[in-house]
């Protein structure tokens, strides 16, 4: 049988591609437990730099696989894998990208919110669902205004309306928007940019940007210390300043030399 989420590493890149094509990559309890276990994989090698998230076939996800919810398939197991998985990807020291195309709704969108940086093509269909199925959803409840504005949240959670990816671009919900046929060559040059960029810095980056929600600056500044003293004495800010020195030039991180 084939697996519900594929993983695979390579050249510093962990893709997970949802892989349940025939009904749009819906969701259900098996495909959000290997979504879960495969990022905490990524999240442990240390040879990973950046993860990708992407659906197989013509669409990201179409969100819950409503057979499954109807028949009474998807219980409280499905919601702790499933929220188990996002706040690993949310969470780890890595960037992380969501490639959208196709159907990007629902639990889709949930999935793509928990990640860093969100990648649509021309062809892609955004918006949630889930309080038109009588639920809430989870996976974006807490994130997505601190992305787009509490009214812009609002509008999507409680109307459910479906957007074109220039006003998901306009509104911040994505960060670039492309011809399908342009995707992984703008993939590419994300990632590219990802290995410019120190993955000590990066860690600490995301998780001080998340706390920022929660706290005063003021509060925070041993805490910020000790991130960027951590930094100063990584290898990378070493390789960086010897760039510098050397040719006036950035470093590229990965592959990490030596």
């Amino acid at each position: 049988m084939e697996p519900s989420v594929l993983y695979e590493v390579r050249d510093g890149v962990a893709t997970l591609t949802l892989n349940r094509p025939e009904v749009l990559n819906a969701l259900h309890n098996d495909l959000a437990a290997q979504l879960a276990d495969h990022a905490e994989a990524a999240a442990r090698d240390p040879g990973v730099w950046v993860v990708v998230v992407r659906g197989k076939g013509r669409a990201f996800c179409s969100g819950m696989d409503r057979t499954a919810l109807s028949t009474g398939k998807i219980g409280e197991a499905f919601y702790r894998h499933w929220i188990r998985g996002l706040n690993c990807l949310e969470d780890m020291d890595k960037l992380v990208v969501g490639v959208l195309h196709g159907y990007s709704i629902g639990g889709g969108l949930q999935l793509a919110v928990a990640c860093d940086l969100r990648l649509a093509t021309d062809d892609a269909v955004l918006g949630l669902g889930a309080t038109r199925h009588g639920l809430i959803p989870d996976g974006s409840i807490m994130r997505l205004a601190r992305i787009i504005g509490l009214g812009r949240a609002k509008e999507l959670t409680l109307l459910n309306d479906h957007i074109a990816p220039e006003a998901a671009l306009a509104m911040g919900l994505v960060n670039w928007v492309v011809p399908a046929a342009d995707v992984d060559l703008k993939l590419g040059e994300i990632v590219d940019k990802a290995f410019h960029a120190s993955r000590t810095a990066t860690g600490h980056a995301k998780r001080l940007l998340h706390a920022s929600f929660h706290a005063d600056p003021r509060e925070m500044i041993e805490e910020i210390m000790r991130a960027q003293q951590d930094c100063m004495t990584s290898w990378e800010v070493e390789a960086a300043n010897r760039a510098w020195d050397v040719s006036k030039s950035d470093v590229r991180f990965y592959p990490p030399k030596g």
